[in-house]
C-alpha cells in the first residue's frame, strides 16, 4: 500500500471511491459519478481548494481510502508550540477493505504530516451512532472533546441569514 496526496492517475479510482463513501454517508439518491467527478476536479482539487486530499492506493493503482485535510492556525491559541493545528474533513476506507489496517496507516500517514508541519494536534467530527468509527478512533489513542457540539445552518435558514447580511450594503 501506498499513501501519498492524489495525482491525476488516480482520479478515475478515487471517484469510485468517493461514489461509495456518497452512497454510504446519504440517505437520498445516489449522486452521479459525473457529480463526483466535476466536484472533484472543479472544488476538491481546485487552486482555492480548502482541503487536500491524501489517498491510500494499492500496488495495482486501486485507491482504497482517502483522507480529507485542512492546514490551519489558532485564533485563540497563537502560542507557537500550539497554534498549527489539522482538520480531518473526512476520512474513509472501501467497505470491502475496512478493518485491513488502512484506516489506522492514513491515519499515521496525516499525523505524520501534521507534526512535520507544525501542528500540535488533529480534529475532526464523527456521528455519534458511527459505533465502528468511535471504536476505531478511541483505538487510536483520541479523547472525545468534552463540552464541543457542532452546529449546521442551512436550507432556508442559511438563505434567511444571507439575505439580512446583504441588506446591510
Amino acid at each position: 500500500m501506498h499513501i501519498a496526496f492524489v495525482d491525476e492517475s488516480q482520479h478515475e479510482s478515487l471517484i469510485d471511491l468517493m461514489h461509495e463513501m456518497c452512497a454510504f454517508y446519504s440517505e437520498e439518491a445516489p449522486v452521479s459519478r459525473d457529480d463526483i467527478r466535476s466536484n472533484l476536479v472543479d472544488n476538491l482539487l481546485g487552486e482555492h481548494a480548502a482541503v487536500r486530499l491524501v489517498v491510500a492506493t494499492e500496488d495495482a493503482g486501486e485507491v482504497v481510502g482517502l483522507a480529507a485535510i485542512a492546514l490551519f492556525h489558532s485564533l485563540v491559541d497563537p502560542a507557537p508550540a500550539r497554534r498549527g493545528q489539522l482538520l480531518l474533513k473526512e476520512l474513509y476506507v472501501r467497505r470491502a477493505r475496512q478493518h485491513q489496517g488502512i484506516g489506522k496507516a492514513l491515519m499515521a500517514w496525516v499525523a505524520l504530516h501534521a507534526a512535520e508541519h507544525g501542528c500540535a494536534r488533529m480534529d475532526w467530527h464523527v456521528s455519534a451512532s458511527n459505533r465502528p468509527a468511535l471504536a476505531f478512533y478511541r483505538s487510536l489513542g483520541a479523547l472525545h472533546v468534552a463540552g464541543r457540539l457542532s452546529f449546521r445552518l442551512g436550507g432556508e435558514y442559511l438563505a434567511r441569514l444571507a439575505e439580512g447580511a446583504a441588506g446591510e450594503d
